[in-house]
């Protein structure tokens, strides 16, 4: 989320990199350009920082020259139930660093949401299509999604079915991380790289005019203090679905937490 997001990452993700030694790193990043979309420069930054896939969500094209780089980059996700013929891709296959391939999908929910197609028959039509442990050795998605109901339900739906089902959008970590019965791991949402002390990673005094009075006291704007870094770590057993999960918080104000694992 803007700068401060940016840049808590960099400061953070080395040593997060040093300590959990992930196989592999999935940003998203749909919110790092002043809070508004993303750019080709931002995305090579965290590709060079060590990010193997980027996903998005409905701030995708806030930056015209989005459209452009996304269709030379697989790397970059935006939502695959976006309208056929929109550019992109909505999922990719990406080698790990200890080989393993790891198919990432990319979906938006439809709640409180623009009008998409039907996620929940395009993740199912997906995961069908690519068993654990047969044509990959994981799936990840990442649900982007205003209600915690449509991403637990989309979660349950493919539970045993892929890896991980993680949430973004609200920019809140939530507290209900799990692995269900059929070993997909879910949380609601990852919550935001960004500066806490904010508004949804906003600054604060327009946002609280426009719940008070109803009126628009100017543009909105990135909170520019310190940044806290969100995420979490998941750990896969030999057939692909989660072994370990765990919640990672690193900055101020938050609580911070860090897998033991």
């Amino acid at each position: 989320m803007g700068r401060s997001g940016r840049e808590a990452v960099k400061k953070h993700l080395p040593t997060l990199k040093e300590k959990l030694k992930p196989d592999a790193i999935i940003i998203n990043a749909e919110n790092a350009a002043h809070g508004r979309g993303l750019t080709e420069k931002i995305c090579k930054e965290l590709f060079e920082l060590g990010a193997d896939c980027i996903t998005t969500g409905n701030h995708v094209w806030d930056q015209n020259e989005t459209m452009l780089y996304i269709t030379r980059e697989p790397r970059l996700l935006r939502p695959a139930n976006f309208p056929e013929g929109t550019p992109g891709n909505g999922h990719v296959v990406v080698e790990a660093r200890n080989g393993a391939k790891i198919l990432v999908a990319n979906y938006m929910a439809r709640l409180f949401m623009d009008p998409m197609d039907d996620p929940f028959a395009q993740a199912r039509e997906l995961a069908s299509r690519n068993p654990l442990g047969k044509t990959v050795h994981a799936i990840f998605v990442d649900f982007h999604g205003e209600t915690t109901s449509e991403k637990m339900a989309l979660a349950h739906m493919l539970d045993g079915q892929v890896t991980a089902v993680v949430g973004t959008h609200t920019h809140l970590p939530t507290a209900d991380g799990q692995i269900l019965d059929g070993g997909t791991a879910f949380q609601a949402d990852a919550g935001m790289c960004g500066d806490y002390n904010s508004v949804i990673g906003m600054q604060k005094e327009v946002p609280v005019t426009r719940f008070t009075k109803k009126v628009s006291s100017g543009p909105m704007q990135p909170a520019d203090g310190e940044g806290t870094v969100c995420g979490c770590l998941i750990e896969t057993d030999s057939n692909g679905l989660t072994k370990n999960y765990g919640q990672v918080i690193i900055g101020p104000r938050l609580t911070n937490r860090m897998p033991d694992f």
